[in-house]
């Protein structure tokens, strides 16, 4: 018997062409298929969605070692290509070559777990009798043979009628040689495809399962391959860590004790990168601005393009680290035990255990959480995730927490912690809320059962962890970074123009500076010069398309006790929630420069100002408004961007921000009015 080499029969010849051959790669979840094409392809990979469809599918260029390449198209981990889902029927469509934009393969290559070979050869039968050439990977190797499983390959491929190979994608042990196999297959003449010699039948006379007859051809094949089918002192150390694991109590707080180990490393390792990269953008705005002459052009490049870029990348190391710690969580095989302990806790209120993750990767940007909901099956379920996910606490949100409860409780600790844990709390009972809302009404029905299949524990990739990090990372960037680019090009257009002449007050002040500066007196010309920079800032502010806006809609939010300044703020978030930060400080006459030097000088400011009738704006009934407001506000353009292409429809991003402003309106509604009912208005 053998487990280390390989075995093949003939298979047609390639025939020759301009393009590169497809070689697709298909296989059950957790069989070890995204290791073996990082492995296969390297970092020359690309993802892509299916034409009209959601479904991702990612491409790599694989080499020879005579020079030739072939495009490796990685499909989404299935079970069977039976067409029960739309992952099923666009593997089956490219399989046939019916998938659109892509050629037939060329070959197709299997990847099986080792570990478990009678459940994996199932999809096998299914993929042979489409009647492509088809070569095996028998993927996890090392851990079969540790495990005390010894495979016969020989057996095997006489039983499977088509080459394979025994690999170890982890540890790259019989990859070249898999590489090898798939190069001497495009090129060897033979008359026909692979077919097993078992004629298979999935229904017989009397079973109820349509698929009997292949489960019992892939255990008779099992059985003749397997010299020992299953590891006993495996299988008990398994048993065990599961019995804590999945158990309904330990189960729940384990997953809860590892979270915030995650949610620690999200936000302690990433303050380094982010500073380096907010300091960076800061150093380069301000070598730009001094390369470049005052006037319209600067204002562009600085405030719109490099402040763009700027405020996308600075979320970029957390997104990062969310991701890695998570593909490191999966390939060990945790997460699916993850799933199946939240699910029974989420299944009341119409949330699937599968929308865990993606909730707790939106607390650091709803963006990941939204890429990582397609990994969801049920479109119901991923659909209600995917449009209550953006009401959890994100990072955008937090300097808008702070400023708000600065201005409440700047001097009392205890209250301001308690307040920031009510907003967070907010947010997750708005998800539950909500999802049960949407449960009974547009979404009916209840979440899918889990049905998953519990993978076997193993040590993680640090390769793939590597490579699906930057995959994500190039994603987030190029998707959400442009389209937020773009849009603060747009704010900052409507917040400079048009333009208008400063007011007479200005003028005074300014030649009031120059007399001080002919007396001696500098630091008084200079203090006077800030001042008057300010108030002419403030007031093309006002004289803006995004004043004008501010003033139209503020019939709109003044029964949430917000005037037309801080109507200006929520205008100019909806690039970014943080966005109203600056926006106010402008506004009230503070600077953005005051926000980095003294955080306390825009409270103040603010804690000052008063309306036209002499009342103070920022009261605690308003305050609470805003701060309930932002809680529960879509205020994000770019994760709406992410949520039309994962659903493959503007309507739902549309409907996304429409109950949510909704619901962010009435909130802050009833709190302010409420409030002020109280006398605290």
């Amino acid at each position: 018997m053998s487990t280390s080499t390989s075995r093949s029969i003939g298979l047609p010849v390639l025939q020759s062409s301009d393009r590169r051959p497809i070689i697709a790669m298909i296989g059950n979840p957790n069989a070890g298929k995204t290791t073996l094409f990082n492995r296969l392809t390297g970092l020359r990979a690309r993802t892509a969605n299916f034409p009209g469809i959601t479904i991702e599918r990612t491409e790599g260029i694989m080499s020879f070692a005579d020079g030739e390449e072939v495009n490796l198209v990685d499909l989404p981990g299935l079970y069977s290509v039976a067409g029960a889902t739309d992952e099923e029927r666009v593997s089956r469509d490219v399989l046939l070559g019916q998938s659109k934009g892509l050629a037939k393969p060329a070959a197709v290559v299997v990847v099986l777990d080792a570990t478990n070979l009678q459940r994996n050869l199932f999809l096998v039968s299914q993929v042979i009798q489409l009647q492509v050439p088809v070569i095996v990977a028998l993927n996890m190797i090392d851990l079969a043979e540790s495990s005390g499983i010894q495979i016969d390959v020989d057996a095997l491929v006489q039983e499977l009628g088509c080459p394979v190979e025994a690999v170890s994608a982890r540890t790259g042990r019989g990859v070249e040689q898999l590489r090898q196999l798939i190069h001497l297959t495009l090129h060897q003449d033979a008359e026909v495809t692979a077919e097993p010699p078992m004629k298979l039948q999935d229904s017989c006379a009397g079973c109820s399962c349509p698929f009997k007859g292949r489960y019992d051809w892939a255990e008779q094949v099992a059985d003749t391959c397997l010299a020992s089918s299953h590891a006993v002192q495996a299988g008990r150390q398994t048993e065990k860590l599961d019995q804590i694991l999945t158990h309904p109590i330990a189960g729940v707080f384990g997953f809860f004790t590892i979270m915030l180990g995650v949610f620690w490393l999200i936000f302690s390792l990433s303050s380094v990168p982010m500073d380096l990269i907010d300091a960076g953008f800061g150093y380069a705005q301000a070598l730009v601005s001094q390369w470049l002459p005052e006037g319209e052009v600067n204002s562009l490049v600085v405030d719109g393009i490099i402040g763009g870029i700027g405020g996308v990348l600075v979320f970029l190391p957390q997104i990062c680290i969310l991701f890695f710690v998570l593909s490191l969580l999966e390939d060990t095989g945790y997460l699916a035990r993850a799933a199946f302990v939240m699910d029974r806790l989420m299944q009341h209120v119409g949330l699937p255990g599968k929308a865990f993750v993606p909730m707790l990767s939106a607390h650091a940007c709803a963006i990941p959480g939204i890429m990582t909901a397609k990994a969801i099956e049920d479109k119901r379920d991923r659909l209600i995730t995917i449009l209550t996910l953006p009401l959890l606490t994100c990072s955008a949100r937090l300097p808008v927490y702070a400023m708000v409860i600065g201005l409440l409780f700047g001097e009392q600790p205890l209250e301001a912690a308690l307040l920031f844990t009510a907003a967070y709390c907010m947010g997750i009972f708005a998800v539950l809320a909500c999802a049960f809302v949407f449960k009974r009404t547009i979404l009916p029905g209840q979440p899918k059962p889990l049905i998953l299949e519990l993978p076997s524990y193993k040590i993680p990739s640090l390769r793939t962890a590597l490579l699906t990090t930057l995959e994500r990372a190039k994603i987030f960037i190029h998707k959400a970074g442009t389209t937020i680019l773009m849009i603060s090009v747009l704010l900052w257009a409507m917040a400079t123009y048009p333009k208008s002449s400063p007011p007479a007050e200005v003028v005074q002040m300014q030649s009031q500076a120059a007399i001080l500066a002919q007396a001696g007196d500098i630091a008084g010309s200079n203090q006077l010069l800030h001042e008057a920079e300010l108030l002419s800032n403030r007031h093309a502010l006002a004289y803006s398309v995004a004043g004008r806006l501010g003033k139209a809609i503020e019939p709109v939010v003044r029964p949430l006790g917000f005037d037309w300044q801080i109507g200006i703020g929520v205008v100019s978030s909806f690039a970014a929630r943080e966005v109203i930060v600056s926006t106010l400080a402008i506004v009230y006459g503070v600077g953005e420069d005051a926000i980095e030097e003294n955080d306390a000088a825009l409270l103040e400011r603010l804690r000052q100002s008063k309306r036209a009738d002499g009342s103070v704006v920022f009261t605690t009934a308003t305050c609470l408004s805003l701060l309930t407001f932002y809680v529960l506000a879509m205020q994000c353009l770019p994760t709406q961007v992410v949520t039309r292409r994962i659903t493959g429809s503007w309507k739902w991003a549309a409907f996304q921000f429409t109950y949510m402003t909704v619901l962010a309106y009435s909130a802050a509604f009833t709190v302010y009015q409420t409030a002020a009912w109280l006398g605290y208005g």
